[in-house]
């Protein structure tokens, strides 16, 4: 059965980078080397063409990723450029290539649970991916229904996002959150965060499996163990991820000063440009901690996504270096042997 394309995020700006004689598609899950897609053609599972598995050698952000729209002619022949797209650094440790965990989408739910405790520290770290994917972020705590939440706390740490405290089991506030017909969301956050029982709130029916937080430690168990695209009832789109135990940031300069916006607005009125924040004399970051008005634990986790992020491009470039040298030495072998003496 056919779907029509504009109920899925369909516009004109993809129509026209849509190569002649393909069909367009959403990718709605992805597998090793293929990926399921709906569309025009209905839901069918498409493998990757060589071109695309080339591509991904050299960078695996090249794969198709859920949301992603793609050009189709036997097999997955292109993917359209992202208007938005989610990225973190590679999921094993040490790994500095960028991993795309979600495409074109309009609203970032960020899930945090109220209990054992909200982390401002993850909720920083992904409204930096969420900034720099071009999405609007939402940070969403749930569970409130177990413990009061200091929403202005929250409000602190996520300067021009919305926060607001829900319940997917009681339902408060989570028809407020529902993203409108036309509208891709992606859920992010730890496993357990309840990522997988908001989808089932909004879509009205369990469409992801769930587990009951332990009595323990009040903490969540994992049950994602895929990235899927479902639309729900009124016509909006979510995506469901598995629990990030690793979120690394990946070139989200922009996006860490969006987050980090009072630091970055002090740091112009400091006495010296290259000012380091550590000791220098007239630093207005510092002034503003002695004073109150910016917290130390908000200057510690400032310091400490700017070091990764200065990390990431140094590991980044060097790999990139590394890749050319190997390039020009394989093209240098190849001359080599069909010159002839």
């Amino acid at each position: 059965m056919s779907i029509e394309l504009e109920i899925l995020g369909w516009n004109a700006g993809f129509a026209a980078d849509l190569p002649p004689h393909h069909l367009a598609s959403r990718v709605v899950r992805v597998d090793r080397g293929a990926c399921d897609v709906v569309g025009a053609a209905g839901a069918q599972r498409v493998v990757y063409s060589g071109a695309i598995k080339r591509a991904a050698v050299e960078d695996p952000v090249a794969l198709p990723c859920v949301g992603d729209w793609v050009a189709i002619d036997g097999e997955v022949k292109a993917v359209l450029p992202r208007r938005t797209a989610i990225v973190r650094t590679g999921a094993s440790p040490g790994v500095s290539r960028g991993q795309v965990l979600a495409a074109n989408i309009d609203i970032v739910y960020i899930a945090e649970p109220a209990v054992p405790g909200v982390d401002l520290g993850r909720v920083e770290r992904l409204l930096a991916l969420a900034w720099e994917s071009g999405a609007q972020p939402v940070v969403l705590i749930t569970k409130a229904d177990l413990t009061p939440v200091d929403i202005a706390t929250v409000e602190a740490a996520a300067p021009g996002a919305t926060v607001s405290a829900i319940s997917s089991v009681t339902g408060q506030g989570v028809a407020g959150v529902a993203p409108r017909a036309g509208q891709t969301a992606v859920v992010l956050g730890r496993s357990g965060a309840g990522k997988s029982t908001l989808v089932n709130a909004l879509a009205g029916v369990d469409v992801m499996d769930t587990k009951d937080i332990r009595s323990a430690d009040g903490r969540g168990r994992h049950t994602t163990v895929h990235r899927e695209l479902l639309v729900l009832p009124n016509g909006g789109m979510i995506i469901d991820t598995p629990g990030l135990r690793s979120i690394g940031v990946y070139d989200a300069d922009d996006g860490l000063a969006q987050v980090f916006a009072e630091i970055e607005e002090l740091a112009g009125q400091c006495r010296f440009v290259d000012c380091v924040h550590e000791t220098e004399p007239d630093c207005a970051v510092l002034a503003a901690v002695d004073g109150g008005a910016l917290t130390p634990r908000r200057l510690a986790s400032w310091r400490k996504l700017q070091r990764e992020a200065r990390w990431m491009a140094s590991r980044t470039d060097a790999r990139i270096r590394a890749e050319e040298t190997r390039k020009w030495k394989a093209i240098t072998k190849s001359v080599r042997g069909t010159v002839r003496p």
